[in-house]
C-alpha cells in the first residue's frame, strides 16, 4: 500500500474507532477510574504488566486486584508493608503470576515513590534528550523497579536489550504518555515520538500485511522497524494508530465495518 493510502486508511481506522466505547475489553479500561495521576501510574504498571493471556481472564485478575487497592492504590502501596500485601493476595494466582510476584512489584513501586515522588518522576529522570526511543529510559526504569521489589520479576517486567518486543511495557508507556480520547496520558507527552509500538502476534501479523515490516519475528526489532514505518506517517506520535488497528481483531462484531472499508 502506498504512503499516502496508508495514511488515508489509518486516519479512517483511528477516526472510527479512537474512542472510549470501543475500549471494552481492555485492561486499559481499569485506568479510567482514577483521576488522580498517582493512583493512575500504578494502575497502568499492574494493569499491563498482567496484560497476557485471554482478556476475559485478565480482566478478571485486575478485578481482584483493584479490588484490594481501592479507593486508591497509591495509598494502599504507601500506607501498607509486604507483609500487608502478602495476607491480603495471599490467594492470588494468574497463570505465571503468583502472590509473591505481585507482592514484590508492590514493594518495588513503594519504594520507588518514597524514593522519587512518584513513577512519573522515577521514569522521567531515566529518559535522557539524546535518546532516539523511550526504551533505554523504560531498562533503566524497569532495573530500578526490580532491585527495588528484591524480585527479578523476569516475567513481569521485561528489559528490551534480552530481545523481547517488550509489548506490555510500551502498551504502559503509550497509556501514560500519550493523551487522546482513549489513551488517558499525565506523562511528558514531548516523549510521544520517542515511544515504541506494543507488538504482539496480533499487531504483528497487521504490520506485515501493511508493508511495515518484513521481519518474521515479534521480537524488539521488529518492534523498532515497524515503529520507523509508523515515524513515516506520524513523525510526533508513532504509536498513534496502535489501538485503533488492533480493535477489530479483538472486537469480532466490527469486522464487518473493517472490510466494508478496505480493511485486512
Amino acid at each position: 500500500m502506498e504512503l499516502k493510502n496508508l495514511k488515508t486508511y489509518l486516519e479512517r481506522l483511528y477516526k472510527h474507532y479512537n474512542h472510549k466505547k470501543f475500549v471494552h475489553p481492555d485492561p486499559l479500561e481499569f485506568l479510567y477510574d482514577y483521576y488522580d495521576l498517582k493512583d493512575r501510574e500504578i494502575t497502568a504498571l499492574i494493569a499491563s504488566s498482567l496484560a497476557y493471556g485471554r482478556v476475559y481472564s485478565i480482566l478478571k485478575a485486575l478485578d481482584f486486584i483493584f479490588s484490594k487497592l481501592n479507593p486508591s492504590p497509591f495509598t494502599f502501596v504507601v500506607d501498607n508493608n509486604f507483609d500487608h500485601y502478602k495476607e491480603v493476595f495471599k490467594n492470588f494466582k494468574y497463570r505465571f503470576t503468583d502472590t509473591q510476584d505481585i507482592c514484590s512489584l508492590l514493594l518495588g513501586i513503594k519504594k520507588i515513590i518514597l524514593n522519587y515522588g512518584s513513577l512519573k518522576e522515577c521514569f522521567e529522570q531515566k529518559v535522557l534528550p539524546n535518546d532516539k526511543t523511550i526504551l533505554p529510559g523504560l531498562s533503566k526504569f524497569f532495573k530500578e523497579l526490580k532491585k527495588a521489589s528484591g524480585n527479578e520479576l523476569k516475567f513481569l517486567l521485561p528489559i528490551p536489550e534480552n530481545g523481547s518486543a517488550c509489548k506490555r511495557a510500551n502498551l504502559f508507556l503509550r497509556w501514560m504518555v500519550r493523551k487522546d480520547a482513549v489513551d488517558p496520558g499525565g506523562w511528558d507527552q514531548n516523549l510521544c515520538s520517542k515511544l515504541v509500538v506494543p507488538v504482539d502476534t496480533h499487531m504483528h501479523k497487521i504490520a506485515y500485511k501493511l508493508g511495515l515490516t518484513s521481519r518474521k519475528t515479534s521480537d524488539i526489532k521488529t518492534a523498532l522497524e515497524i515503529t520507523e514505518a509508523f515515524k513515516k506517517i506520524s513523525p510526533t506520535d508513532p504509536v498513534k494508530y496502535d489501538f485503533a488497528l488492533t480493535r477489530p481483531g479483538i472486537r469480532k462484531e466490527d469486522i464487518n465495518w473493517l472490510k466494508q472499508h478496505k480493511g485486512l
